[in-house]
Order: structure tokens, then sequence, then C-alpha cells
């Protein structure tokens, strides 16, 4: 991906699936995570791009947000150091690990099914 000096690669191998993944992806221009396991790297810092992160940690997706205007971002927690970063979904991500983490919350037993239907 892009390395700390800002040079760029064509692609990375992500670390959960071993795809080999573009960094060029549609809807984002910091391609974050993988397209198809939503696997990512501790790379970013305080800016998506600026990849500052000392880190380095595995990322794994724990859940989704939605922006006011409708964009979905897909949040992370680093196994390393438990830092939380939310990150725009790309054009090109496999909407079955979306639904998957949208749908989450209403295979927990212990929120009340009815509760989140209210809203």
């Amino acid at each position: 991906m892009h390395g700390r000096g800002g040079e760029h690669g064509e692609s990375f191998r992500c670390v959960g699936c071993r795809l080999d993944v573009s960094v060029t992806a549609p809807g984002t221009a910091h391609r974050n995570h993988c397209p198809q396991c939503l696997a990512s790297l501790h790379l970013d810092a305080r800016i998506p791009g600026d990849r500052a992160s000392r880190c380095r940690g595995r990322m794994t997706a724990i859940g989704l947000a939605v922006r006011p205007d409708g964009e979905w971002l897909v949040i992370h927690r680093c196994l390393s150091c438990e830092g939380v970063s939310a990150n725009r979904i790309a054009g090109d991500d496999n909407p079955l690990p979306l639904i998957r983490l949208a749908t989450r919350p209403l295979a927990d037993p212990g929120v009340p099914v009815r509760a989140l239907l209210a809203l």
C-alpha cells in the first residue's frame, strides 16, 4: 500500500484472506481494507491515507455506521493496540460481509429484537 514516504504500490496482500488487492477502489481515494473479507492493517494515524500509524497491527471489522447522507462506514478495531477507526466502504466491497455486519445486532440474543424494530 502507500508507504511512509508516500510511495505507491499497485496492490497489497490481505492479512486476512491473503487476496491480492488493488489499491485503487471505486468510491474512495485511500483503500484501507480488503474488499473480500474487510480485514485491514492499522496504517493511518489521524487522517485517512496519512499512513502514519506506528502500530501496523491487524484490524478486524466489528460493525457498520451510516452517515446522514447514507454513506456506509466499516468500523475496524486493531487487534494490537485496540484502536478503533471508521473507514468508507468501497464500491467493489463484497456485499455479503457488509450485510453480516449490518445484521449482527439482530443475531445477538442479548439485544431485544422488538426494541431494534421500534427504532
